[in-house]
């Protein structure tokens, strides 16, 4: 996602060094089960893990590498395993590229859930308190956008309340689906590695084994992540497009805040645009095409190919950072919406209401 539209905790998320430090993360956790299955030595142990780290030169040797390589994990384990010298060796020991890269994908994934559903619970509050503030402001409903009859300006902010809320389970059953992980080798038939590796890494990093997998981690899981974030972006829209529609001039009922400085057009400074709104409603589209070739990465060839792994580098960032953003940006034009009660008393009269 472009830096205009990424903010700084989920940027960091979906970043190159986190994802090296999530892969990090896991290959530590398989070297701490080899020790206690007596495959790794105390002493290697402790230097892999004092020794190793990721920060800026790393990943710069990494890329380095990969120049060379033309393989992103072996670029790694290589530049770790010159962390350590000698004991470098026990690094990547018994793995397949797929164990590293989809069970750190789902830390990832995990992280980046929890930060969203964090800020559901914000834009929550927010929908709660102005349900509650607008309870007694008549304005008139519409329905095919034509006037029906009077309600009362609250209960828009109860019904995306309501949303909201079974947006927040929608987000957690998708953390529920992708927090699992594989340490089950190449065609997931532990045929180089015992279960026990498998059981006590996932242990050390709070997932659950994948009950049944071939090399990967089944897409379906990543399929609700996104579909989930699909979905709640949608709903950011719904919200998007009602400000929109009571913006225009015709109505103006309510109105996205417009700080002081701002300029609505360079050729016409008397206009107010809902560009805000327009944002999120422009973003919602983005996030919602990508739940699409989420859906195609499901149907992978026999135990595994490669076909799913350049579509999730694009559209797993993308969305997860664009959701984070656009739930943002719908707090602070809620929290600061402006509200014309009198504009709703003169259109409901259009209609005698």
């Amino acid at each position: 996602m472009i830096k205009r539209y990424t903010r700084e905790k989920m940027g960091y998320i979906w970043s190159e060094k986190n994802k090296y430090q999530k892969w990090l993360d896991v290959e530590i956790a398989v070297c701490k089960a080899w020790n206690k299955l007596g495959k790794i030595p105390d002493e290697a142990l402790k230097e892999i893990i004092e020794k190793t780290h990721i920060d800026d030169k790393t990943v710069e040797r990494i890329n380095e590498l990969d120049k060379v390589y033309n393989h992103d994990v072996l670029a790694f384990v290589t530049a770790i395993a010159e962390q350590v010298g000698e004991n470098g060796r026990y690094i990547h020991l018994g793995l397949t590229s797929s164990d590293v890269i989809d069970t750190a994908l789902a830390l990832v994934m995990r992280e980046s859930i929890d930060l969203l559903i964090e800020s559901v619970d914000e834009l929550l509050e927010i929908l709660k308190e102005k349900a509650f503030q607008y309870k007694d402001t008549v304005m008139m409903g519409r329905t095919h956008g034509v006037h029906a009859e009077p309600m009362v300006f609250g209960l828009k902010f109860a019904l995306w309340y309501e949303e909201f809320k079974r947006n927040k389970k929608r987000l957690e059953n998708a953390k529920e689906a992708v927090s699992v992980g594989t340490i089950s080798g190449a065609v997931g038939t532990y045929s180089n590695i015992p279960p026990q590796l498998e059981e006590i890494t996932l242990k050390e990093l709070n997932l659950k084994p994948e009950p049944v997998a071939n090399q990967v981690i089944q897409r379906d899981r990543h399929a609700e992540f996104m579909t989930a974030m699909a979905i709640t972006a949608s709903s950011l829209e719904k919200i998007a497009v009602e400000i929109r529609h009571l913006q225009r001039t015709e109505v103006l009922e309510a109105q996205e805040p417009f700080k002081k400085g701002q300029r609505g057009s360079s050729a016409m400074p008397h206009k107010k645009n809902p560009i805000t709104c327009e944002r999120i409603t422009g973003l919602a589209r983005v996030i919602r095409a990508n739940a699409i070739p989420a859906m195609e990465n499901i149907a992978l060839w026999h135990e595994r190919d490669i076909s799913h792994s350049s579509v999730e580098r694009v559209i797993m960032p993308d969305s997860a950072i664009a959701l984070d953003y656009i739930l943002h940006l719908t707090k602070n034009v809620l929290k600061d919406l402006v509200v014309y009660p009198e504009n709703m008393k003169k259109n409901m009269d259009k209609s005698k209401g």
